[in-house]
């Protein structure tokens, strides 16, 4: 977390994080472990390393409820990227050249923590890939947006200004799959491991590496896949 959030993050004392304004937060809330459920829903900050994230593995189905990086502590993202609904969001966001060799987009991303950098690096390192992976990468299907994740109350990565949506037509999700046996998810994807590593190196994870699979779906998460701010 310290090397994920130089800027931010002060020390750890006492089962603490210390911000460098001051702000004391805990890590644990001493629940304990969590059902599935309550783990998603009200995580610690603890909790959101439960679950180790696989950066640079081959894309496999992965367990039941394996979800690494789904799981996000409200408040912690609030501080540092700004609570959307409070319209904090927004004076923090600057426009990303997305693939501009081949595209015309301009993307709205948090600059707060080198997240709209990072953003950056990938749109470089991806446009320099042959034409045949166009498909999946142009237009992007979205950044900012204040909004809950589908079939919750929780704000989505979207709302806080550091996540992407790419592959519209060539997407996969969880929610539109038809469940099989013991009612289980089939898991599907077609985005390339060559988009998702470029993704990973510069601090993102990806959806695509979840049992509740959203394979278009990119965020910044850069203390999962060990970089520290804007990607390095």
């Amino acid at each position: 977390m310290l090397a994920a959030y130089p800027q931010l993050l002060g020390r750890i004392d006492g089962g603490e994080l210390v911000w460098r304004d001051g702000t004391r937060m805990p890590i644990d809330d001493g629940k304990g472990e969590k059902a599935f459920a309550e783990w998603l829903e009200r995580p610690d900050i603890a909790d959101m390393f439960a679950v180790p994230y696989p950066a640079g593995a081959e894309a496999s189905p992965p367990g039941k409820n394996v979800d690494p990086g789904r799981a996000r502590n409200a408040a912690f993202f609030d501080k540092v990227y700004g609570d959307c609904g409070k319209g904090e969001v927004v004076k923090n966001l600057t426009n990303v050249a997305w693939l501009p060799k081949r595209s015309k987009q301009r993307l709205p991303f948090n600059r707060i923590n080198g997240a709209a950098g990072a953003l950056e690096a990938v749109s470089r390192e991806l446009d320099e890939l042959p034409a045949t992976f166009d498909v999946f990468l142009v237009p992007s299907a979205g950044t900012y947006n204040c909004r809950v994740i589908a079939g919750t109350n929780r704000v989505s990565a979207h709302g806080h200004g550091i996540a992407i949506d790419i592959a519209l037509e060539r997407s996969d999700y969880w929610r539109n799959a038809a469940a099989g046996k013991d009612d289980a998810l089939t898991y599907k994807n077609e985005v390339p491991m060559e988009i998702v590593r470029i993704f990973e190196k510069h601090g993102f994870i990806w959806g695509g590496r979840w049992y509740h699979y959203d394979t278009m779906h990119f965020e910044y998460r850069p203390e999962l896949v060990g970089v520290s701010a804007g990607g390095r």
